[in-house]
């Protein structure tokens, strides 16, 4: 079990959450969520680079010049992988490459990969009612006041997407805006500080507290 102290607005504490998640034990942690993360980031991969071979080349018909008597190396087509413009031997062609999990193998992974940045948690009270508009200022202000180093990346969950949490914090290059829902390992791994609120802990542990 994760105890965390909640902080409002201001960066004061106010309260205290707990995240209850069963995450791998330690000789198998590493390996299932490496397993999590590679997979997630080849399932990224577009897999349409493609090169043409010799025989998708264009032109090459005709032999450039005769077998013998030249004193040059024979050759058969100027489309040949060994000359300018010719085709490209063992080239990329277009591929799938994903890559398949269990689902409760995922699900370990994400709950291991969450349990392990137990240190690195924030929970924030839900401040979407203090901001009446979009103020990017406003919210680098509050992440300060959290603990968020000004060269520090962090990662801002949410239990459901705010509009006018999105539009302030877009322009935040430093800090990614996902919901509960869209929890990855990735994401969790490379952000040196997560910041939540206390209502996405709440809906995180709905989800993946069983």
């Amino acid at each position: 079990m994760v105890e965390c102290v909640v902080k409002n607005w201001q960066g004061e504490e106010a309260g205290t959450a707990s995240l209850e998640l069963r995450a791998a034990t330690d000789g198998s942690a590493a390996h299932v969520v490496h397993r999590a993360l590679v997979r997630q980031m080849n399932n990224a991969r577009q897999g349409n680079a493609s090169a043409k071979t010799r025989a998708e080349v264009r032109g090459g018909g005709r032999k450039p010049w005769r077998q013998k008597g030249t004193g040059r190396a024979r050759a058969g087509s100027i489309r040949s992988p060994l000359w300018r413009g010719g085709g490209v031997i063992f080239g990329p062609k277009p591929r799938d490459y994903s890559v398949k999990m269990n689902r409760k193998e995922r699900q370990l992974a994400l709950k291991t990969a969450l349990h392990g940045r137990a240190e690195s948690l924030i929970v924030v009270e839900d401040f979407a009612d203090q901001l009446d508009r979009p103020k990017t200022k406003e919210v680098v202000s509050a992440l300060s006041r959290w603990g968020v180093g000004e060269n520090e990346t962090a990662l801002l969950i949410t239990a459901e997407r705010n509009e006018t949490v999105y539009l302030s914090v877009r322009n935040i290059s430093r800090i990614k805006l996902i919901s509960a829902n869209n929890l990855n390992v990735f994401d969790l791994l490379a952000a040196d500080k997560i910041v939540a609120t206390a209502s996405a802990i709440a809906r995180i542990q709905e989800v993946y507290g069983g």
